[in-house]
């Protein structure tokens, strides 16, 4: 009794000296919402009113079909129920006054019920920390999600059925107010009608009946008033189907829409859609009455709404939100492995396509069809944790590497080391899949930082004449002589093959290596590959150079592309692909000396460490023997290089990484770290906790 009083009091003092830190990330969760709500409602409304709403403006703005007497389907630009219709008829008068600023806070009043209705389904019990933080981190997502930002665009009211259903889900509510709910959303969205099913498997027949009736009124309601048009939409475009853009569109994110854009077309095609359709509804809303049952009524809603655009003949980006409520399943069994379908979900709903899957020729379908394919994978696949799971909220814990005490006294200017202490680095290997989707969204954001940095012709040119300067004054001033001594030579081939291969070559093969081998090095090597990056990245964004092969009068080769024309804007076949005066500092030398690094810390044989002392010096000799550098570069490369190794020092501190078991070999499980001695090296998540 005495010893858990003690454990009692124990945890209150702890929660009490978290409650500041808390109420801190509170305040700045709910900052982080507001600054995104208001730069969303400003991305719409500085846009001229006839580049903003686009959809709605089309419908009840001053010349819309809901203004202008005549049938609604007659020019394909309203694509909505004949009940939408009827219900936005009485908009159009406050169309005529304010139709940007009315609707777009509507619209965003919505996301924020939305927000809160979605925490407050999040399954029970949860912690106080998660019931504060879910409600803004759910409205940030939402904002930030690419369905969301459409429906603000467009100015559609794809955000009401979400809404209208979640509220008739919530737990113990009215089954006459549930039903009504969710028959309304589905008078505004018939492939919400699968929720129907849903409440029937779940046994709220009562509810589902409710539904249903509500649907078949509100349908009935149109009909009677629009004969033609509910004609027109239910039995011409069977529910829709046809209107707005082509069906093959890839804003078409339905198992319709695949097929089509695989060649696919008529009876064959509607056939294979019909069996697919089937299948995933089948599947689907099974899986969604298992979670449902379980208390998952939020995960439910979810799978049942990505059914919902995988069956449906048109599921538009605005129509998409379902797939991001998915977010809030949890998978795996490893603490490390849970944030890898919400990481997953948040990025292919809130980026482009080019930017989770590289656009090369082959796995581009891949990207370009990641909506669907993740809707499906929810749906059907994901082995998503019930509540009873032994794995729910007590996961296998992370292991983590023993940091080394930094040296006292010995550079005391410096602040305490580590400075972000608590990130702490585990033994285990990273998951595969979110490393490389983080390397590839990274990759991606560095292509376009560095794409986007200013490239004044004039201003580059004029850097370039002053790094000319300093290497004068210095004497080093020896690119020009080295790059006519390539030119025409029998290196010239060899080098123009080195620059473009081994750049990305080489630093993939030694993370792949210490990813199987090393994978407490791996953390550290590319956490410093990472900063060292960012920093040349500034570096392009403040100080435009101009490589010497785009130095006019200078008499430098380009041996790569051949001449340049100067005197027009869009020179050179590599203008499209990247920013040509991104030239300081030098990323072939910096990573070509990360690569040094690594291998003369970590390489098993000499010969190894040798040929990665070579390797930069060999690369900076190909910069500057192509003309794409100058040797000041390289020294850039290095320096931002030096500070990301220091940086990675200072912000995590220094780790011991074990020699890895010889006899674990490469297959050597994430869980299993494979490194001799781990009982005095380890600790364990329970362990540092109590210590």
């Amino acid at each position: 009794m005495a010893n858990a009083q003690r454990r009692g009091l124990a945890t209150a003092e702890v929660s009490g000296s978290q409650e500041p830190r808390i109420r801190v990330g509170l305040g700045a969760l709910w900052l982080l919402a507001g600054l995104l709500a208001m730069r969303q409602a400003a991305a719409v409304l500085r846009q001229p009113p006839g580049e903003r709403l686009t959809d709605l403006e089309t419908w009840i703005g001053p010349n819309g079909v809901l203004r202008v007497p005549g049938p609604l389907y007659e020019n394909g630009t309203f694509t909505g129920t004949p009940f939408a219709g009827l219900v936005l008829k009485p908009l159009t008068r406050a169309a005529e006054q304010s139709l940007g600023l009315f609707w777009t806070f509507g619209t965003l009043l919505l996301v924020v019920v939305l927000g809160f209705i979605a925490a407050r389904a999040l399954p029970r019990p949860v912690s106080r920390r998660t019931a504060l933080f879910a409600a803004p981190v759910a409205i940030s997502l939402m904002v930030l999600s690419l369905p969301v930002r459409n429906t603000f665009t467009l100015g559609q009211t794809s955000i009401l059925p979400v809404l209208l259903v979640l509220v008739g889900l919530l737990p113990h509510a009215p089954a006459r107010r549930s039903g009504v709910l969710i028959g309304l959303a589905a008078a505004l969205q018939p492939t919400v009608l699968l929720f129907a099913p849903l409440l029937w498997m779940t046994g709220r027949r009562r509810a589902a009946a409710t539904a249903a009736g509500t649907f078949a009124g509100c349908s009935a309601l149109a009909w009677a008033v629009l004969p033609h048009d509910s004609a027109t939409y239910w039995v011409h475009h069977v529910a829709g189907a046809g209107l707005g853009q082509p069906a093959d569109s890839l804003h078409n994110q339905s198992l319709h829409g695949l097929l089509l854009r695989l060649g696919l077309s008529g009876l064959p095609e509607l056939a294979l859609f019909g069996v697919l359709a089937g299948a995933v509804a089948v599947l689907g809303l099974r899986r969604a009455a298992h979670y449902a049952g379980d208390g998952q009524l939020l995960l439910a809603a979810a799978l049942t709404g990505c059914v919902a655009v995988a069956v449906s003949p048109t599921a538009w980006l605005h129509q998409q939100l379902w797939i991001l409520l998915a977010v809030v399943g949890r998978v795996g069994r490893r603490q490390a492995d849970r944030v890898v379908w919400p990481v997953l979900v948040v990025m292919v709903m809130t980026l482009s396509s080019a930017a989770v899957v590289p656009t090369t020729r082959g796995i581009h379908l891949i990207g370009e069809n990641a909506p669907l394919l993740v809707a499906l994978a929810a749906a059907c696949a994901v082995p998503f944790l019930d509540r009873g799971s032994p794995h729910w909220d007590r996961p296998v814990p992370t292991r983590y590497a023993e940091r080394e005490p930094a040296a006292p006294g010995r550079l005391p200017w410096i602040p305490s080391i580590p400075l972000l202490g608590f990130l702490r680095r585990p033994l285990s290997r990273p998951n595969l899949l979110l490393e490389l989707l983080l390397i590839r969204a990274g990759y991606f954001c560095y292509a376009y930082i560095r794409g986007s940095a200013p490239e004044t012709r004039g201003v580059a040119e004029d850097h370039a004449r002053q790094i000319l300067d300093m290497e004068v004054a210095l004497h080093i001033d020896i690119e020009r002589w080295f790059n006519h001594l390539v030119a025409g030579s029998w290196i010239e081939g060899g080098m123009n093959r080195y620059y473009t291969t081994f750049h990305f070559l080489v630093p993939l093969s030694l993370l792949g290596w210490m990813y199987l081998r090393r994978p407490v090095a791996y953390r550290w090597a590319r956490t410093a590959l990472a900063i060292a990056t960012l920093l040349a990245l500034i570096g392009f964004w403040l100080y435009p150079l101009a490589p010497p092969r785009l130095m006019p009068g200078l008499g430098y080769i380009d041996t790569a592309n051949g001449p340049q024309d100067l005197a027009r804007p869009d020179f050179g076949p590599l203008t499209e692909l990247s920013n040509q005066y991104a030239a300081m500092p030098s990323l072939h030398v910096g990573w070509s000396l990360w690569c040094a690094v690594v291998c003369v810390l970590l390489a098993p044989k000499v010969w190894l460490k040798l040929l990665g002392v070579l390797y930069p010096i060999l690369t900076t000799a190909v910069i500057v023997g192509t003309a794409n550098h100058y040797l000041l570069d390289a020294v850039g490369g290095a320096v931002a290089v030096a500070c990301g190794f220091g940086l990675q020092s200072v912000l995590l501190g220094r780790t011991r990484d074990p020699d890895p078991d010889p006899a674990a070999g490469p297959d050597a499980g994430p869980d299993d770290p494979a490194e001799p001695g781990d009982a005095s090296r380890v600790h364990g998540t329970a362990e540092v906790r109590r210590g």
